[in-house]
C-alpha cells in the first residue's frame, strides 16, 4: 500500500493557515486543553479549586480528556486524514471555525454546568461530535470512498459515550460504564488506524534505510484481532468483573502482542519517529493485560492501572507521535523528531508508566504528581515547539525534504499499491 502521495492543495490566500487543515486549531488547541486540564485536576481533587460544573471532579476530569482532549485529536486526524481518501479539498474556512467553536463551547458547557443545567450542558457538549462525524461522513460519501466509513463507527461509539456520560452522571452520581465505553472507543481507534500507519511507516523507512525483515501487512489476523479485542472491550464495558471478561481481555493482550511483533519495531531504532508509534501500540496489550487481571483479581490490579494504562499510555503517547509526525509532514519539514521530539515522548512515556505505578501505589502521591508532571510538559511543549508550525503557511516546495503525511485506511480507488 503506498503511504506518501500528494494531498489536495488548500486555496492560497483564501484562509489563514490556522484554518487551512484541521489538524491545525484542534491539534494546537487540545495539547494546550490536555496540559492545562490535568494541572487544574490536581487542586481540584485535593478541594484546593473547584469548576461550577454538575459533574463530580472525578467525572469532569475523566469527561474532558475522553472528550475534550481526545475528541479534539481525533478530530484533527480525521479531518487531514480524509482528504487523501477523498482527493478533496480539506474541510477549511468558515466550516472550520464553526467546529472549533463547537468544540470550545462545549468546553464551557461543561464547566459550567451547574448553573445552566445539565441537559443543556449535554447538548451543548454533544453536538460538537454529532457534527464531526456528519461532516466527516459528507466527505467520506462525496468523495465515493464507501470502504473508510468503518472508521466513523468508533468515533459514532465515541459520541454515543458522551452522551451516556451526562445521562448517567446525572442519574447515578458518578460516571462508570460510560468512561469505559468511551475509552474502548478510542483504543478501538487506534487499533484500526495503529494496525494500518504502524507497519506503512515502518515498511517505508526500512525499505530505504535498513533492507531486510518487513513489516507483515494487514491481513486476516489483524481483523480477527480487532474483532477479538471489541469483544473483549464489549464485555469489560458491560461486565468489568469476572473470569470471563478477564480471560477475553487476556487473549486480547496476547494476540496485540503478536500483532505488534510482526511490525518489525525492534529494527526501528534509528528513527525514532516511527519507533514512537510502536511503543505507543505496545501499551494497548498492557491494557488488555491489566483489565484482565483486574476483572480476574481486582484486589491484586486496581481497575484504575488499566484505565490509565490505556488512556496516559495507549492513547497520550499515540496521539502525541501521530500528531508530531502529522504536523512536520503537512507542514512541509522534515520527517525528523530530533532532541525535542524524543524529549516530548520521553515525557509522554514517563507519564504512562508513572500513572500505571501510581493507580497501583495510591499511598505514594508523588508517583501521580511526577505522572501529571511528565504529561502535561509532552502537551505543553508539543504545543510551543510544534505551535509555530501550525500557525505558519506551510512551507513552499523544495525548502527542505519534508513531505506530507498519508494516513490510508484503504486507498482511493486507482491508487496505485
Amino acid at each position: 500500500m503506498k503511504s506518501d502521495m500528494a494531498i489536495p492543495r488548500t486555496r492560497p490566500g483564501k484562509h489563514p493557515a490556522i484554518l487551512s487543515y484541521g489538524f491545525r486549531p484542534f491539534f494546537l488547541l487540545g495539547s494546550i486543553y490536555a496540559a492545562l486540564a490535568i494541572l487544574f485536576w490536581l487542586p481540584l481533587l485535593y478541594g484546593i479549586l473547584d469548576t461550577a460544573s454538575a459533574l463530580a471532579p472525578v467525572d469532569w476530569h475523566i469527561h474532558e480528556m475522553l472528550f475534550g482532549y481526545i475528541a479534539a485529536v481525533v478530530t484533527g486526524f480525521l479531518l487531514t486524514a480524509i482528504p487523501n481518501w477523498t482527493g478533496r479539498l480539506p474541510v477549511q474556512g468558515v466550516p472550520l471555525m464553526t467546529l472549533v467553536l463547537l468544540w470550545l463551547a462545549g468546553r464551557f458547557a461543561v464547566f459550567f454546568s451547574g448553573v445552566i443545567g445539565w441537559i443543556a450542558a449535554a447538548a451543548i457538549d454533544s453536538a460538537f461530535l454529532f457534527a464531526v462525524t456528519a461532516a466527516a461522513a459528507a466527505e467520506i460519501i462525496a468523495g465515493r470512498n464507501w470502504r473508510n466509513l468503518k472508521v466513523l463507527v468508533p468515533v459514532c461509539v465515541l459520541f454515543a459515550a458522551n452522551l451516556v456520560f451526562h445521562i448517567e452522571a446525572h442519574f447515578r452520581g458518578l460516571s462508570d460504564f460510560s468512561r469505559r465505553l468511551g475509552i474502548g472507543a478510542a483504543i478501538l481507534l487506534i487499533m484500526v488506524v495503529g494496525g494500518r500507519i504502524i507497519p506503512s511507516f515502518t515498511r517505508n523507512w526500512l525499505a530505504r534505510q535498513n533492507p531486510g525483515r518487513l513489516p507483515v501487512p494487514f491481513g486476516r489476523y489483524d481483523t480477527a484481532v480487532i474483532l477479538l479485542s471489541s469483544a473483549s472491550l464489549i464485555a469489560w464495558t458491560a461486565f468489568p468483573d469476572g473470569v470471563s471478561t478477564g480471560a477475553a481481555l487476556l487473549a486480547a493482550a496476547l494476540f496485540n502482542a503478536a500483532r505488534l511483533a510482526r511490525w518489525a519495531g525492534d529494527r526501528t531504532l534509528r528513527d525514532p519517529l516511527v519507533l514512537m508509534l510502536h511503543l505507543a501500540y505496545a501499551f494497548v496489550p498492557v491494557g488488555f493485560l491489566l483489565a484482565g487481571f483486574a476483572a480476574i483479581s481486582p484486589q491484586v490490579v486496581p481497575p484504575a492501572a488499566a484505565l490509565h494504562a490505556f488512556g496516559v499510555g495507549a492513547i497520550g503517547c499515540m496521539t502525541l507521535a501521530v500528531m508530531m509526525r502529522a504536523t512536520l509532514g503537512h507542514t512541509g519539514r522534515e520527517l525528523r523528531a530530533g532532541v525535542d521530539g524524543c524529549s516530548l515522548f520521553a515525557a509522554m512515556l514517563l507519564a504512562g508508566v508513572l500513572r500505571v505505578c501510581a493507580a497501583s501505589h495510591p499511598e505514594q502521591p508523588m508517583l501521580l504528581h511526577l505522572s501529571a508532571a511528565a504529561w502535561s510538559a509532552g502537551f505543553l511543549g508539543y504545543a510551543a515547539l510544534f505551535g509555530r508550525m501550525l500557525l505558519r503557511p506551510k512551507l513552499r516546495a523544495g525548502e527542505n525534504e519534508g513531505r506530507d503525511l498519508l494516513v490510508t485506511l484503504v486507498p482511493r480507488r486507482g491508487a496505485k499499491r
